[in-house]
């Protein structure tokens, strides 16, 4: 068993905000004239008291919060702002100077505070900005602020894994993440960004980060990696209570063997599984059952946390050693390459290669070939270069594993080259990503501004790709946008939308367009295709372009701040929105972009 406890810590710098702007912009909207307030709901967890944090900083807000151990207690929650033998009406006397409140853990109020805040409500003289945990059991008069109609709800959803990955980007203390090791982290926490933290924290302190090294056997750019079993803090304890809190030995053995052996068929002639157990497992939300029979376990921590906890013994007895994966990896193989030539690239399950990944252990490189052209044609560009430089640890230097790190790396503009066509076929930084293996380079001409050298030799979505893009169709264009999305293939998306938006008479259609695909192209990490070049650009304002273009020809933030009048704090909060209008990591991917929007103007 793994466990660990973490030394006591007095500064605990703050991890930067990212993402949720626009809830960020809905709850600053709330706090307007003649607006009331809102309700922020959402997963424990998830950040709904950061964003609140940030919308109301600087507002001079009186702030509340609710606590498990005070629910008796009567206005506990208001006991610096309200006498405590105050009544009802004395208490909102009291509290008619607050124009602002801020009131967290709502689901934890003793009930006099929760009738005290909607009371604030129905009479309107206080903006309320209300926060409480989604699942949890709330009392009624704070329930009754949305079902009531008293105040606008806003419910936040999981973040997003690109934000997830801005996030570790930018936390405090915490080396660069490899892609994987991203995907690890964001798959265990769900959204839950207190536990993102606390594991950040624990693998980090614990020395469980190695250095990625590259092919050639120096560190790879790509930074650090965490393999190996998951340490069991005391968060991730609190989280999985329910789960290692069972008494019954039935239901321990059936989690325990689900844990290394998931998913595990429901045959009750073979007696595999526990029945009784597992319907008291299902009824507690443990497991679930899928159509075809399989049973897994609910949240991808359970099985992490029940493999680090199980003893030696246990694990000897139900692990599923990695030399016993083939038949398993093979299948996984079999079903990607199954859906690259139906041309559908959604998401789709893979646990054996990313158990494999996770533990540390070789991976076979035409697993990892398929895994890494899969990720590319979703337009995962880092972890599809993550996934190819798995499949070159060994050191036997596979051919199709070398190929899919240089189109992942020259497509997300780390290795820049002017796109040519040559002889009917093309080549460059944007070129060579074949949506199935039958129809070779034809799409990649389609996809660089060529439809006439792919004539005949699509199908389906990508033909019709190909004549909206010679008929200068922007409509077209952007329908074929919507059905290369829906399949899976983002960064073809992204790129036909660009493309409409060239076409397009109509300026506003040609911004539409350009919106989608700027939000498709920044969840294609980092993409840097010729048909997305200067497309992210133009969503720069007029002083953040300034500031890109000095700082791409290598001016420091203060010789900028000089240059231009303004603070060198100024300079740092523009850049850092322009790199993430633009899927920028650092200012040494200014320069390329910038070249790259002179070509396409040129």
């Amino acid at each position: 068993m793994t466990s660990y406890e973490r030394a006591a810590r007095t500064l605990d710098p703050p991890w930067p905000f990212t993402g949720r702007e626009s809830e960020l912009d809905v709850v600053r909207a709330s706090l307007g004239a003649g607006r009331d307030g809102v309700v922020v709901t959402g997963p424990v967890g998830c950040g709904k008291s950061r964003l609140v944090a940030e919308a109301t900083r600087g507002t001079g807000c009186a702030r509340v919060a609710g606590t498990p151990e005070t629910r008796q207690l009567r206005f506990a929650a208001f006991a610096h702002l309200v006498p405590g033998a105050a009544s009802l009406h004395d208490a909102c006397r009291h509290l008619s100077d607050v124009r602002l409140l801020v009131v967290d853990d709502a689901h934890l109020l003793d009930d006099a505070s929760a009738a005290l805040v909607h009371q604030l409500a129905v009479h309107g003289r206080t903006r309320l900005v209300v926060v409480t945990a989604e699942a949890a059991p709330a009392p009624a008069a704070v329930s009754r602020l949305w079902t009531g109609d008293l105040l606008p709800r806003l419910t936040l959803g999981q973040l997003s894994r690109e934000d997830t990955a801005r996030l570790l980007a930018g936390a405090p203390g915490a080396p660069g993440l490899e892609p994987l090791t991203v995907n690890r982290l964001h798959h265990l926490c769900q959204g839950d960004l207190r536990l993102l933290r606390d594991l950040v924290d624990a693998v980090r302190e614990r020395g469980l980060l190695s250095r990625v090294e590259g092919t050639d056997g120096t560190d790879d750019r790509d930074g650090w990696a965490w393999r190996g079993p998951l340490p069991v803090t005391a968060t991730v304890r609190e989280r999985t209570a329910r789960l290692l809190d069972r008494s019954c030995p039935a239901e321990r053995e059936t989690l325990q063997r689900l844990a290394f052996a998931e998913p595990l068929p429901v045959d009750p002639e073979r007696d595999a599984l526990d029945l009784r157990a597992l319907e008291h497992l299902e009824a507690d939300g443990l497991v679930r059952v899928d159509d075809r029979g399989a049973v897994r376990l609910a949240h991808p921590l359970h099985g992490p946390v029940l493999r680090a906890t199980a003893g030696r013994l246990r694990a000897r007895r139900l692990t599923r050693t990695p030399d016993r994966c083939g038949p398993a990896l093979e299948a996984e193989r079999a079903a990607l390459l199954g859906r690259i030539e139906r041309a559908d690239v959604r998401t789709v399950a893979a646990p054996v290669g990313e158990w494999l990944v996770a533990q540390g252990a070789p991976l076979p490189a035409g697993y990892a070939a398929v895994r890494a052209r899969y990720a590319r044609l979703r337009g995962e560009l880092r972890e599809a270069a993550a996934w190819a430089r798995e499949g070159l640890r060994d050191g036997t230097g596979d051919a199709s594993c070398h190929r899919e790190l240089a189109l992942a790396t020259a497509q997300s503009g780390d290795a820049p080259a002017v796109p040519t066509i040559t002889g009917g076929r093309p080549h460059g930084g944007g070129a060579v990503t074949r949506p199935t293996a039958a129809e070779d380079d034809a799409y990649d001409a389609v996809r660089l501004g060529h439809p006439g050298q792919a004539a005949g030799r699509l199908t389906g979505v990508f033909a019709a790709h190909a004549d909206a893009l010679a008929r200068g169709d922007g409509d077209g264009l952007d329908r074929v946008a919507e059905q290369l999305g829906a399949r899976g293939f983002l960064l073809f998306a992204a790129e036909a939308h660009a493309q409409a938006a060239r076409a397009h008479r109509d300026p506003r259609a040609a911004r539409t367009s350009r919106t989608r695909a700027v939000a498709l192209a920044r969840r294609c990490q980092g993409a840097r295709t010729p048909a997305l070049s200067g497309l992210a650009l133009g969503e720069l304002t007029a002083r953040q372009r300034q500031i890109v273009d000095l700082a791409a020809v290598g001016l420091t933030n203060r010789e900028i701040a000089e240059k231009l009048t303004l603070s060198v704090r100024t300079v740092g909060n523009h850049l850092y929105s322009a790199y993430a209008r633009l899927g920028a990591p650092d200012r040494g991917a200014l320069p390329w972009l910038l070249s790259a929007q002179g070509a396409c103007s040129a």
